[in-house]
């Protein structure tokens, strides 16, 4: 039996006009895409021609400051709701996945599973559910509520809700629904499972009024980085978004994930881990160096620090940019992203002004300017060296990053081997090589079928 190779993972991370901050102020960037559907539409063909295995969209539900001052010059403050971006841009594409975000905090499973269940149905088994807590603290005001809750509250609430959206999406087995006009019967009740789940958090009964998914489930995706995320991630998901800068703590994290999926009884192959990954590429490296700059060169100085403010958790906009980063607290609402961004700040001696354009596009992820080899070459680096199953795309500006991305480095990484020349299956678990889920009312339900052969 020829066993096939493994081959790196692709998420194309979409952020309006591109990751970067000021990429938003480039020429040739859509910086109107808050309103018009049009760029959006052209990229996700863009990745979808460029064989990614999901388009990936993030969400706040607030912007992210009190204070409307230091949102000015911020380019994502409003953007289309995510889930009906993605049910839109499933009548445009045919392959290729399509995941957003929905909090635990400030949403409710069964609205969550009915969502992601429909997009499942409605793109051909291509949804994934990227689940968060919540680390914006003025969502709390949205939702009729004076305080945020703690970090360990929320990932308390978040573990009873993954399970129960995954126990509403095994409401109905595969075969169900009969359909038979002849007979005039619909659907075989002895098919249909109900709930009744009764936790600390949530009384929700059921069964979900949607089909099941053509995926089994709809995939799973987290990205907490922090202790408790790490915890949750190993419980529940099947695909991790982190940030990692250096090599050697992404094969710490590539590894501690693995480690505690085994206390939950899980195995490796069953989560793909996906580093986010900002990429400045070009036929030279003077060219791509010279890309970098001149977006370095549009970065305003109260920009910078509002993106630090809301990485740190504090308020910095009186910060003197060329000192060095003031002492900080730490911060128990975004705790691994704040202790990253000072600990980088402490060993390179950098000042405010220097944290801010070095996380400028990557915010702290791992970043590589150069050529296409250059870049291949890092991502081989990682995927070979037990630090990532793939990669989550962080385009320094749209469209044209990805256009980039697409035009130059995918050839390169398919000349080694290391990606695909066209798609083998039609979902996102497919894609991935992701176990199609077993329903916990099936007679066998003590496993899982792989669907398709990888890492």
């Amino acid at each position: 039996m020829t066993v096939a190779p493994k081959q790196i993972r692709l998420g194309m991370f979409l952020r309006q006009s591109g990751h970067h901050i000021a990429g938003w102020r480039h020429p040739d960037a859509a910086a109107d895409s808050d309103v018009n559907f049009a760029p959006t539409i052209a990229i996700a063909k863009t990745a979808e021609r460029g064989l990614f295995d999901m388009i990936f969209s993030a969400d706040n539900v607030a912007l992210p400051h009190e204070d409307i001052d230091t949102l000015t010059r911020a380019p994502d403050n409003a953007r289309i709701d995510p889930f009906t971006l993605m049910a839109a841009l499933s009548a445009v594409t045919e392959r290729i996945g399509l995941v957003c975000t929905a909090t635990t905090t400030y949403d409710e499973p069964y609205f969550v599973a009915r969502k992601f269940a429909s997009l499942d149905l409605v793109s051909g088994g291509r949804s994934g559910w990227n689940v968060v807590t919540s680390g914006v603290k003025a969502e709390a005001a949205n939702f009729g509520r004076d305080f945020h809750p703690d970090k360990s509250d929320r990932y308390r609430r978040a573990r009873e809700f993954v399970g129960i959206v995954r126990g509403l999406w095994d409401s109905w087995d595969e075969d169900a629904f009969l359909r038979n006009k002849k007979s005039g019967e619909f659907f075989d009740s002895s098919k249909l499972h109900v709930l009744n789940h009764r936790g600390d958090q949530f009384k929700v009964r059921g069964p979900l009024n949607v089909a099941r998914s053509p995926q089994g489930q709809p995939v799973i995706v987290q990205a907490g980085s922090s202790d408790d995320g790490r915890d949750v991630a190993a419980e529940t998901a099947e695909v991790v978004f982190t940030a990692q800068s250096a090599l050697a703590e992404a094969q710490e994290f590539y590894g501690d994930i693995h480690q505690r999926m085994a206390k939950f009884g899980r195995d490796p192959s069953d989560m793909k881990i996906m580093p986010g990954f900002f990429v400045t590429v070009a036929r030279t490296q003077q060219e791509a160096d010279d890309k970098h700059a001149y977006l370095q060169s549009l970065i305003h100085p109260e920009m910078g620090l509002s993106l630090l403010s809301k990485y740190m958790g504090y308020d910095l906009s009186a910060c003197d940019v060329d000192a060095p980063l003031p002492e900080l607290p730490p911060n128990n609402l975004i705790s691994s992203r704040s202790t990253q961004l000072s600990a980088m700040a402490r060993q390179d001696k950098l000042t405010v002004r220097q944290l801010y354009e070095r996380v400028a596009g990557s915010r702290g992820h791992f970043q590589v300017c150069g050529t296409p080899a250059k870049v291949a070459d890092a991502m081989e680096e990682w995927f070979t060296g037990g630090a990532a199953d793939g990669f989550n795309v962080m385009p320094p500006t749209l469209p044209g990053g990805l256009d980039d991305f697409v035009e130059l480095v995918v050839p390169e990484l398919q000349r080694r081997g290391l990606f695909r020349t066209k798609y083998e299956g039609r979902t996102l678990r497919e894609h991935l090589g992701l176990r199609k889920p077993v329903s916990r009312y099936a007679a066998d339900a003590v496993g899982s079928v792989r669907v398709s052969a990888g890492r």
